[in-house]
């Protein structure tokens, strides 16, 4: 008689399948569940995509099409085949890439009337033009210093009396958009070429002091045998008053003696330019 143990309990034999139903589906299980984390987008994701599906269904911006045509008209005709607000927009695109450049253009020249009016303008003021701020304008007086300087080029190593107007040129982009008054001096040598170009002083908008022994001192100095007076009229008229002309008669007065010729006095205006020398005033 075969006598069992109370409180033994026979334990059926099976595999893992009874307990995690058919095989393999415990490994399944792991292998569906580290799928479903790996598969799920982030956020970052999310967003690029999101992002990309509006610019895909936004129209590409009006100006651009009208950028590519300026470009166009500009490398198959120059400058001649476009306005002055034309030049100017092509210019702000780089300084403003992404805004349509026409309406900023046409406001620039509304304020200062021509080009050379709006590269001569103040940053301050240029500013205070909607669109502008201070890297564009900083920009574009960096493109007034570009052209300043190639127009000075052109009187380097040349007779200045017989590039007068050349002369004229320079002075005109460098002065007649100063909203202050500004003495300037070309000093020259025996063969009147030019040996420097310095401002002398600034003043008001209708006065700029100046000094007739100070004017002489520098032009020994510099070993200058001949000189040229320029200086702005802000208001725009560049027609000489009393002071200017005795001023000027001053300077060739203390000059004379000491062997420095003073050739001539220019004033510069908005509206053009005066020569005391040409006016029969010195």
């Amino acid at each position: 008689m075969t006598s069992k143990l109370p409180f033994s309990v026979e334990q059926p034999r099976g595999d893992a399948s009874d307990l995690f139903g058919p095989t393999g589906a415990a490994s399944e299980d792991v292998a569906d569940e580290r799928s479903f984390f790996a598969d799920q987008p982030t956020r970052e994701t999310n967003l690029a995509k999101a992002a990309s599906t509006r610019a895909a269904m936004q129209p590409e911006a009006h100006y651009l099409g009208h950028r590519e045509r300026l470009r166009s008209r500009f490398r198959d005709g120059g400058e001649t085949a476009l306005a002055d607000y034309e030049i100017l927009e092509l210019l702000l695109f780089r300084l403003i890439p992404r805004r349509d450049t026409k309406p900023i253009a046409k406001a620039l020249l509304s304020r200062f009337q021509t080009l050379a009016g709006v590269l001569g303008a103040p940053p301050a003021l240029l500013q205070e033009v909607k669109g502008v701020g201070e890297t564009v304008a900083l920009d574009l007086k960096l493109i007034a210093s570009v052209a300043q300087r190639m127009l000075k080029s052109e009187l380097r190593e040349k007779q200045v009396l017989s590039s007068w107007s050349a002369v004229i040129d320079y002075c005109h982009a460098a002065m007649a958009y100063e909203t202050t008054e500004q003495f300037r001096i070309l000093f020259l040598d025996k063969r009147n070429v030019l040996i420097a170009d310095e401002i002398q002083g600034r003043g008001t908008v209708d006065h700029t002091p100046v000094y007739p022994r100070e004017v002489v001192k520098r032009a020994l100095e510099l070993s200058a045998t001949a000189i040229i007076l320029v200086h702005n009229h802000p208001s725009g008229d560049p027609t000489p008053s009393r002071a200017d002309i005795d001023m000027t008669r001053t300077i060739v007065e203390t000059a004379k003696p000491l062997g420095i010729t003073v050739h001539d006095h220019i004033i510069i205006g908005k509206d053009g330019h005066a020569s005391l020398k040409g006016l029969r005033l010195i």
